[in-house]
């Protein structure tokens, strides 16, 4: 059974930019020992079952989505509006206004699964900037649980940056505006836009 916790080495500091090096398993990399003082947190298990479509691949859960435990929990994390959006769910039927038990099974309805490129990490804060010592996840571990999986869509570029693990799926792979409160650089409608356009080929969208 899979959780955030397997996966291979991966180093993952921006400072030096070095990305990962990739072996035919899935990932071999440079550990940095950033700073010891810091604390190595883990991410979230897969929300994903054989039906799912597509897979939402974030970088790491955020300092709110980690206290609260839930995927996208940082109150101006425009994920689950973004979702809302496109399905056409609006007013009490907006996922963000559901409590988060129902959002999940409503993600998953819809075909949709969510995970992160990364199972743990050493970082303070919630910037993807501050990511250090990481983790990769098992993504071919998810696509064999996931035999109708079409594509996976990065949200944002730190997870962007593990296109070559995702890509040697054999599935298409696409960057996706990131939904984080920290790309302020995007609206939120071209960021709907975006999503919308990447994801109607394998989603029923309105």
């Amino acid at each position: 059974e899979l959780d955030a916790q397997g996966s291979c080495q991966a180093g993952a500091t921006r400072s030096r930019r070095l990305g990962c090096h990739h072996n035919a398993a899935e990932a071999v990399g440079l550990s940095c020992n950033w700073d010891a003082n810091v604390a190595f947190v883990k991410s979230f298990a897969p929300l994903a079952d054989p039906d799912s479509r597509i897979l939402i691949l974030g970088s790491m859960p955020g300092t709110a989505s980690l206290k609260a435990g839930q995927y996208y929990a940082h109150p101006r994390n425009q994920f689950w509006p973004i979702l809302s959006a496109i399905w056409g769910l609006e007013g009490d039927a907006n996922l963000a206004n559901k409590p988060y038990a129902e959002r999940l099974p409503a993600a998953l309805a819809h075909g949709l699964a969510i995970w992160d490129v990364y199972a743990g990490c050493k970082r303070q804060g919630s910037l993807d900037s501050a990511i250090a010592d990481a983790r990769l996840n098992a993504l071919s571990l998810l696509r064999q649980r996931c035999p109708q999986l079409q594509a996976l869509g990065h949200n944002g570029g730190e997870s962007w940056r593990h296109r070559g693990v995702s890509g040697a799926l054999g599935l298409p792979v696409f960057r996706l505006p990131s939904t984080s409160p920290a790309n302020a650089g995007q609206t939120y409608a071209a960021k709907r836009d975006a999503w919308r356009a990447a994801l109607a080929p394998y989603l029923a969208l309105n």
